[in-house]
């Protein structure tokens, strides 16, 4: 059967068939190139050049296989480490462990228009971040970052904070260098975390 153009409709058919074919090709060769492109290299042996592409292919399943391995290791660790901090925090009810209770600690660094606080305490505080923050804001400096990290039973509270330079001609004359009263910062910190 013939259609008004002069070509059978078989062969236009085949023809579709032929450029979806080649299309859904194209397609999943892109993919598998995504896919590999993901896996880092060093998980390929040899380096996935030189590798087929059916081979890069079982590679990456190997490496997905992998990943999800160490995801459930992950997972148990992270159940059991939360088991250990409620088993901990039903202890902490009872008397104050010795090993928890560290005495705080304040050191203070002043550079040309900014200054450095650090407070060192343990698990157990009898403050918090934003008072502190609150104390430096009171007394003229802007909190730039602030930085919480955990070792051990000790946590390392770092502040970073600027005074303005558009004021700091007014201060620099009440104050010292950095344009604020560090040592009044510095005492008023001092009664916070004692």
């Amino acid at each position: 059967m013939r259609n008004e153009s002069g070509t059978s409709s078989s062969g236009s058919k085949k023809l579709d068939r032929k450029t979806v074919e080649k299309n859904r090709r194209i397609q999943m060769k892109d993919l598998c190139l995504k896919l590999v492109s993901l896996i880092p290299p060093q998980h390929f042996r040899p380096a996935k050049d030189y590798l087929t592409q059916h081979d890069q292919l079982e590679q990456a399943a190997s490496y997905i296989q992998q990943l999800s391995t160490r995801v459930e290791e992950l997972r148990k660790r992270k159940v059991q480490a939360l088991a250990a901090a409620a088993a901990n925090d039903s202890t902490k009810k009872g008397p104050p462990s010795t090993s928890r209770l560290v005495p705080p600690c304040l050191k203070f660094r002043v550079f040309r228009q900014s200054l450095e606080v650090v407070l060192i305490s343990g698990l157990r505080r009898n403050f918090n971040l934003h008072q502190v923050v609150s104390i430096l804001e009171d007394e003229g400096a802007e909190v730039v970052t602030v930085n919480l990290s955990t070792i051990g039973d000790k946590v390392f509270h770092t502040l970073h904070a600027q005074v303005d330079p558009t004021s700091i001609d007014k201060i620099l004359v009440k104050f010292c260098r950095v344009g604020v009263d560090t040592s009044r910062i510095c005492g008023r910190l001092q009664e916070l975390i004692s």
